[in-house]
Protein backbone atom coordinates (compact mmCIF):
# COMPACT_ATOMS: atom_id res chain seq x y z
CA UNK A 1 0.00 0.00 0.00
CA UNK A 2 1.10 3.54 -0.76
CA UNK A 3 -0.09 6.59 1.11
CA UNK A 4 -0.84 8.55 -2.05
CA UNK A 5 -3.39 5.92 -3.08
CA UNK A 6 -4.83 5.42 0.42
CA UNK A 7 -8.44 6.20 1.35
CA UNK A 8 -8.49 6.62 5.12
CA UNK A 9 -11.00 7.20 7.87
CA UNK A 10 -9.58 8.81 11.02
CA UNK A 11 -11.56 8.89 14.25
CA UNK A 12 -10.92 11.72 16.67
CA UNK A 13 -9.72 13.62 13.62
CA UNK A 14 -10.81 17.02 14.90
CA UNK A 15 -7.94 17.35 17.37
CA UNK A 16 -4.77 15.85 18.83
CA UNK A 17 -3.31 12.68 17.35
CA UNK A 18 -6.26 12.21 15.00
CA UNK A 19 -5.98 15.70 13.53
CA UNK A 20 -2.23 15.33 13.05
CA UNK A 21 -2.81 12.01 11.29
CA UNK A 22 -5.53 13.38 9.04
CA UNK A 23 -3.34 16.33 8.05
CA UNK A 24 -0.22 14.23 7.47
CA UNK A 25 -2.04 11.64 5.39
CA UNK A 26 -3.68 14.30 3.25
CA UNK A 27 -0.37 16.12 2.77
CA UNK A 28 1.11 12.85 1.49
CA UNK A 29 -1.68 12.45 -1.08
CA UNK A 30 -4.19 10.26 0.77
CA UNK A 31 -7.92 10.84 0.68
CA UNK A 32 -9.20 11.32 4.24
CA UNK A 33 -12.58 11.26 5.94
CA UNK A 34 -12.54 12.77 9.42
CA UNK A 35 -14.81 11.12 11.99
CA UNK A 36 -15.50 13.08 15.18
CA UNK A 37 -18.29 14.24 17.48
CA UNK A 38 -17.16 17.86 17.14
CA UNK A 39 -18.90 18.87 13.95
CA UNK A 40 -17.55 22.44 13.86
CA UNK A 41 -13.89 21.59 14.32
CA UNK A 42 -14.17 18.33 12.38
CA UNK A 43 -15.66 20.08 9.36
CA UNK A 44 -12.98 22.76 9.56
CA UNK A 45 -10.15 20.23 9.56
CA UNK A 46 -11.74 18.30 6.69
CA UNK A 47 -12.15 21.48 4.63
CA UNK A 48 -8.56 22.54 5.28
CA UNK A 49 -7.12 19.24 4.10
CA UNK A 50 -9.50 18.77 1.19
CA UNK A 51 -11.17 15.81 2.86
CA UNK A 52 -14.60 14.83 4.08
CA UNK A 53 -16.30 14.88 7.47
CA UNK A 54 -18.81 12.63 9.20
CA UNK A 55 -20.15 13.50 12.64
CA UNK A 56 -19.67 10.24 14.51
CA UNK A 57 -20.25 8.69 17.91
CA UNK A 58 -17.84 5.74 17.91
CA UNK A 59 -19.88 3.94 20.59
CA UNK A 60 -23.02 3.93 18.44
CA UNK A 61 -23.34 1.21 15.82
CA UNK A 62 -25.66 3.11 13.48
CA UNK A 63 -23.57 6.28 13.71
CA UNK A 64 -20.38 4.48 12.71
CA UNK A 65 -22.15 2.49 9.99
CA UNK A 66 -23.42 5.76 8.49
CA UNK A 67 -19.93 7.29 8.67
CA UNK A 68 -18.36 4.30 6.96
CA UNK A 69 -21.01 4.40 4.23
CA UNK A 70 -20.41 8.13 3.71
CA UNK A 71 -16.66 7.61 3.50
CA UNK A 72 -17.09 4.85 0.93
CA UNK A 73 -19.42 6.97 -1.17
CA UNK A 74 -17.12 10.02 -1.07
CA UNK A 75 -13.77 8.24 -1.51
CA UNK A 76 -14.88 5.18 -3.48
CA UNK A 77 -13.46 2.74 -0.93
CA UNK A 78 -11.70 2.55 2.45
CA UNK A 79 -8.20 1.11 2.67
CA UNK A 80 -7.10 2.44 6.07
CA UNK A 81 -8.80 3.17 9.39
CA UNK A 82 -6.97 4.97 12.20
CA UNK A 83 -8.67 4.97 15.61
CA UNK A 84 -7.66 8.01 17.65
CA UNK A 85 -10.94 8.86 19.41
CA UNK A 86 -10.63 8.48 23.16
CA UNK A 87 -10.93 9.98 26.62
CA UNK A 88 -8.75 9.92 29.75
CA UNK A 89 -10.16 10.24 33.25
CA UNK A 90 -8.11 10.43 36.43
CA UNK A 91 -10.07 8.72 39.23
CA UNK A 92 -8.73 6.43 41.94
CA UNK A 93 -10.42 3.11 42.66
CA UNK A 94 -11.30 4.50 46.09
CA UNK A 95 -10.80 8.21 46.64
CA UNK A 96 -11.83 10.99 48.98
CA UNK A 97 -15.35 10.89 47.57
CA UNK A 98 -15.69 7.11 47.81
CA UNK A 99 -15.39 4.33 45.24
CA UNK A 100 -14.72 5.00 41.57
CA UNK A 101 -18.06 5.95 39.95
CA UNK A 102 -19.09 2.99 37.81
CA UNK A 103 -20.56 5.14 34.99
CA UNK A 104 -17.18 6.86 34.55
CA UNK A 105 -15.45 3.49 34.21
CA UNK A 106 -18.09 2.25 31.75
CA UNK A 107 -17.86 5.44 29.67
CA UNK A 108 -14.08 5.08 29.35
CA UNK A 109 -14.40 1.44 28.24
CA UNK A 110 -17.24 2.33 25.86
CA UNK A 111 -15.31 5.04 24.03
CA UNK A 112 -11.74 3.78 24.13
CA UNK A 113 -12.23 0.03 23.74
CA UNK A 114 -15.70 -0.68 22.42
CA UNK A 115 -15.56 2.40 20.19
CA UNK A 116 -12.27 1.26 18.67
CA UNK A 117 -13.62 -2.23 18.02
CA UNK A 118 -16.87 -0.85 16.61
CA UNK A 119 -15.03 1.24 14.03
CA UNK A 120 -12.47 -1.49 13.30
CA UNK A 121 -15.04 -4.21 12.62
CA UNK A 122 -17.16 -2.04 10.31
CA UNK A 123 -14.15 -0.60 8.50
CA UNK A 124 -12.77 -4.13 8.06
CA UNK A 125 -16.06 -5.26 6.56
CA UNK A 126 -15.84 -2.40 4.07
CA UNK A 127 -12.23 -3.28 3.25
CA UNK A 128 -13.15 -6.86 2.37
CA UNK A 129 -15.00 -5.42 -0.64
CA UNK A 130 -11.74 -4.06 -2.08
CA UNK A 131 -9.85 -5.82 -4.81
CA UNK A 132 -6.58 -7.18 -3.36
CA UNK A 133 -3.24 -5.78 -4.47
CA UNK A 134 -0.38 -7.99 -5.62
CA UNK A 135 0.41 -8.86 -1.98
CA UNK A 136 -3.22 -9.76 -1.28
CA UNK A 137 -3.70 -6.61 0.82
CA UNK A 138 -7.10 -4.97 1.06
CA UNK A 139 -6.56 -2.61 3.98
CA UNK A 140 -5.06 -1.81 7.35
CA UNK A 141 -6.49 -0.87 10.73
CA UNK A 142 -4.41 1.15 13.20
CA UNK A 143 -5.69 1.36 16.76
CA UNK A 144 -4.38 3.58 19.55
CA UNK A 145 -3.51 2.13 22.93
CA UNK A 146 -1.20 3.86 25.43
CA UNK A 147 1.80 3.02 27.57
CA UNK A 148 -0.79 3.11 30.37
CA UNK A 149 -1.85 -0.30 29.05
CA UNK A 150 1.42 -1.61 30.50
CA UNK A 151 2.50 1.03 33.05
CA UNK A 152 -0.78 2.37 34.39
CA UNK A 153 -0.52 5.06 37.06
CA UNK A 154 -2.62 5.95 40.08
CA UNK A 155 -6.04 7.10 38.96
CA UNK A 156 -5.77 5.27 35.64
CA UNK A 157 -7.66 2.05 36.37
CA UNK A 158 -10.34 2.82 33.79
CA UNK A 159 -7.99 4.28 31.20
CA UNK A 160 -5.39 1.51 31.57
CA UNK A 161 -8.07 -1.17 31.36
CA UNK A 162 -9.48 0.33 28.17
CA UNK A 163 -6.09 0.68 26.53
CA UNK A 164 -4.99 -2.74 27.73
CA UNK A 165 -8.02 -4.11 25.91
CA UNK A 166 -7.03 -2.31 22.72
CA UNK A 167 -3.53 -3.79 22.93
CA UNK A 168 -4.91 -7.22 23.73
CA UNK A 169 -7.24 -7.42 20.74
CA UNK A 170 -4.52 -6.52 18.23
CA UNK A 171 -3.20 -10.01 17.52
CA UNK A 172 -6.52 -11.90 17.50
CA UNK A 173 -8.04 -9.28 15.19
CA UNK A 174 -5.03 -9.57 12.88
CA UNK A 175 -5.47 -13.33 12.83
CA UNK A 176 -9.22 -13.02 12.25
CA UNK A 177 -8.72 -10.72 9.27
CA UNK A 178 -5.65 -12.36 7.73
CA UNK A 179 -7.73 -14.30 5.21
CA UNK A 180 -9.40 -11.04 4.20
CA UNK A 181 -6.11 -9.26 3.49
CA UNK A 182 -6.61 -6.74 6.29
CA UNK A 183 -3.77 -5.97 8.69
CA UNK A 184 -4.24 -4.77 12.28
CA UNK A 185 -1.66 -2.74 14.19
CA UNK A 186 -1.66 -0.72 17.40
CA UNK A 187 0.39 2.29 18.44
CA UNK A 188 0.92 2.83 22.18
CA UNK A 189 1.93 6.48 22.64
CA UNK A 190 3.69 7.85 25.68
CA UNK A 191 3.17 11.44 26.83
CA UNK A 192 2.23 13.56 23.82
CA UNK A 193 1.56 17.27 23.51
CA UNK A 194 -2.11 16.96 22.69
CA UNK A 195 -4.71 19.63 23.60
CA UNK A 196 -5.29 17.86 26.92
CA UNK A 197 -1.65 18.30 27.96
CA UNK A 198 -1.06 21.58 26.15
CA UNK A 199 -3.46 23.26 28.56
CA UNK A 200 -1.26 22.41 31.54
CA UNK A 201 1.17 25.00 32.96
CA UNK A 202 4.59 25.05 31.32
CA UNK A 203 6.29 23.87 34.52
CA UNK A 204 4.02 20.82 34.65
CA UNK A 205 4.75 20.01 31.02
CA UNK A 206 8.47 20.39 31.70
CA UNK A 207 8.26 18.01 34.65
CA UNK A 208 6.50 15.40 32.52
CA UNK A 209 9.02 15.80 29.72
CA UNK A 210 11.94 15.41 32.14
CA UNK A 211 10.87 11.82 32.86
CA UNK A 212 11.32 10.81 29.21
CA UNK A 213 14.79 9.26 28.79
CA UNK A 214 15.55 10.22 25.20
CA UNK A 215 14.63 12.61 23.77
CA UNK A 216 13.62 14.37 27.02
CA UNK A 217 10.48 16.04 25.74
CA UNK A 218 6.81 15.46 25.09
CA UNK A 219 5.89 13.61 21.93
CA UNK A 220 4.79 15.59 18.90
CA UNK A 221 1.45 14.43 17.42
CA UNK A 222 3.11 14.55 14.00
CA UNK A 223 5.43 11.76 15.17
CA UNK A 224 2.39 9.58 15.79
CA UNK A 225 1.08 10.51 12.34
CA UNK A 226 4.39 9.63 10.68
CA UNK A 227 4.43 6.23 12.38
CA UNK A 228 0.85 5.60 11.25
CA UNK A 229 1.87 6.48 7.70
CA UNK A 230 4.83 4.09 7.91
CA UNK A 231 2.52 1.29 9.10
CA UNK A 232 0.21 1.87 6.14
CA UNK A 233 3.08 1.48 3.69
CA UNK A 234 4.98 -1.30 5.49
CA UNK A 235 2.88 -4.30 4.53
CA UNK A 236 4.79 -6.83 6.63
CA UNK A 237 3.85 -5.10 9.89
CA UNK A 238 0.87 -6.93 11.33
CA UNK A 239 -0.53 -8.00 14.70
CA UNK A 240 1.89 -5.89 16.77
CA UNK A 241 1.78 -3.10 19.35
CA UNK A 242 4.46 -0.43 18.89
CA UNK A 243 5.38 1.77 21.84
CA UNK A 244 6.11 5.36 20.82
CA UNK A 245 7.42 6.84 24.05
CA UNK A 246 11.10 7.82 24.03
CA UNK A 247 11.84 4.76 26.23
CA UNK A 248 9.59 6.08 28.99
CA UNK A 249 8.54 3.52 31.59
CA UNK A 250 6.01 4.97 34.00
CA UNK A 251 6.64 4.21 37.65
Amino acid sequence: MKLDTTMAVVTGGASGLGEATARHFAARGAQVTVLDRDSNRGSQVADEIGGHFAETDVTDESSVAAAIALAQSRMGRITAAVNCAGIALGIKTVGKDGPHPLPAFQKTIDINLIGSFNVARLAAAAMTENAPDTDGARGVIINTASIAAFDGQKGQAAYAASKGGVAGMTLPMARDLAANGVRVMTIAPGIFKTPMLAGLPEEVQAALAADVPNPPRLGDPDEYARLAAFIVEMGYLNGEVIRLDGALRMR
